[in-house]
């Protein structure tokens, strides 16, 4: 059984359909090629390779983007790639949380940033996707950036290659990987593969490109050679730093291409779901940090075995526009492997839902909306906002209004930036830096109009019928997915006293 957006809204929290979602489950498992569609590999192994990127926009080669990505190009014509798939939240250890966990960052407890005095974990009774895997036989690894508290709950059987700062070493990545999966066997895997790339660096260029990095050619660019994102203003410094923004995306895009040869390598690329995803919105003024178009709108690729290629002269990728989220990547996952989470868990059913039966389509229908979720990115750095798009309109409550929107320290800290605060008048786009820094409690647009998201129309008597729908629907999710923030769902006497 897969229960779509509204349905879960609809079934809330109750016990039947959590039997229900994991019974489907259960049934996929039984039937490896059969309810996921014709997607599928072999019942005798089903691995999982889930590569996350740091900070990567919506910018590939193959979508239109200046950015040379040959690797990632090449994956999209050999699966599928998601034109509208967003990630639930635009900031680190929330969206990874998501990822891991399936559920929204003001569910799981992950509300801000892991590292240092933020210090945000995961809720105790959280059960975590490489949890899950690991409890039905699964092998599982994480190469690289963790960024998501408590360690214990993510269960991994290996961690390998921790985070460094200003260590880009993509090929080191790769060739653990490869070690990794070959030192497996026949056990079936699951392994996460965690780039820093094109995360900013904190070094003079910026983003890790002071030097060569073994293995990988280095791609260099010119201010003339970027686009601008409609997000930024066309000024030389944001010119600068998207270059080298530019060449980290370039440098991670040689590293996927290792890290995918070493599967080859280790026999089981026919045998393997392959997901490419970003965290949240390229690290500039705009997009991370915020839940606009640009911070969560973010590359999705997905290559399962024996997936039809687009079809087309010249090997067309085949696009698929569905409105996916972040929320259903767990849910694809478990329903790849065919394991489902305890039957008593207490946070079923997940609100996500599987990709899977979708992935041969372009256009399926019920597919149309996406829930967004932002509490706080760094621990001083607390803006509460809560949203819901739709292919027609874009709604956001602001939780708290009278306060400015904080700028990730990163972000604050760039070259971008700096341009466009010394340079008066500047604008964020079309947005002014006012507009940016203060916004009301509720911001509607249309985006067939305003696809930049700056004419906020939520005191437009015409758009009444539309913003009180958009208002029940977002209300709807927050109590459904215990929202914190959200009247009446917390208990001051904890949930013993319920």
């Amino acid at each position: 059984m897969t229960l779509d957006r509204r349905q879960f809204l609809s079934a809330g929290l109750a016990a039947a359909a959590s039997a229900a979602t994991a019974s489907g489950q259960r049934a996929l498992a039984a039937k490896p090629d059969g309810a996921a569609g014709k997607v599928g590999a072999t019942a005798r192994q089903r691995n999982v390779l889930l590569i996350v990127s740091d900070d990567h926009g919506y910018d590939m080669s193959c979508v239109g983007s200046k950015v040379r990505t040959p690797v990632l190009d090449a994956l999209a014509r050999e699966g599928v790639l998601f034109t509208d798939a967003y990630a639930s939240v635009s900031s680190c250890s929330s969206s990874r949380s998501t990822l891991y966990t399936g559920l929204y960052s003001h569910t799981n407890g992950m509300y801000g940033l892991a590292h240092d005095v933020h210090n945000f974990s995961l809720l105790d009774d959280v059960k975590t996707l490489p949890w899950m895997l690991k409890q039905d036989g699964y092998a599982t690894a994480l190469v690289g950036k963790l960024h998501v508290k408590p360690e214990p709950l993510l269960a991994y059987d290996a961690w390998l290659l921790p985070e460094q700062p200003g260590n880009r070493d993509v090929a080191a990545v790769g060739h653990a990987a490869g070690r990794w999966m070959r030192e497996q066997g026949e056990k079936p895997f699951f392994l996460t593969v965690a780039y820093s790339d094109p995360h900013r660096a904190g070094d003079k260029s910026n983003f890790g490109n002071t030097g060569d990095w073994p293995e990988v050619k280095r791609e260099r660019y010119k201010p003339a050679d970027v686009s601008i994102p409609p997000h930024l203003p066309d000024l030389p410094g944001v010119r600068e730093d998207l270059v080298e923004y530019y060449e980290a995306v370039s440098r991670m895009d040689a590293g996927i291409g290792l890290l995918l040869r070493e599967l080859k390598e280790s026999g089981h690329e026919n045998d393997t779901l392959v997901i490419y995803l970003s965290d949240n919105g390229r690290p500039f003024p705009g997009a991370k940090d915020n839940l606009y178009y640009e911070g969560i709108h973010l590359p999705l690729i997905v290559r399962a075995p024996r997936i039809k290629k687009g079809g087309g002269p010249h090997d067309a990728i085949r696009l698929n526009r569905a409105m996916v989220s972040w929320i259903d990547i767990t849910p694809t996952i478990l329903a790849w492997t065919g394991v489902a989470p305890p039957a008593d868990y207490r946070y079923l059913p997940l609100p996500g839902r599987s990709i899977l039966p979708i992935l041969e389509q372009d256009s399926p229908s019920g597919w149309d909306e996406v829930f967004a979720t932002h509490s706080f990115h760094e621990i001083d750095q607390y803006y509460p906002t809560r949203s819901l798009r739709t292919r027609k309109f874009s709604y956001f409550v602001n939780l708290q209004p009278a306060l400015e929107v904080p700028i990730a320290s990163d972000v604050a800290l760039s070259p971008s930036w700096k341009a466009i605060t010394s340079t008066p008048g500047t604008k964020l786009g079309k947005r002014t830096l006012d507009a940016f820094r203060h916004r009301p409690a509720e911001e509607l647009y249309d985006l067939e109009a305003d696809p930049d998201e700056v004419v906020n129309l939520a005191a437009d008597p015409q758009h009444a019928t539309v913003l009180a729908d958009l208002r029940k629907q977002l209300d709807t999710w927050r109590t459904a997915t215990r929202d914190p923030w959200q009247k009446g769902v917390t208990d001051p006497f904890g949930p013993a006293h319920r």
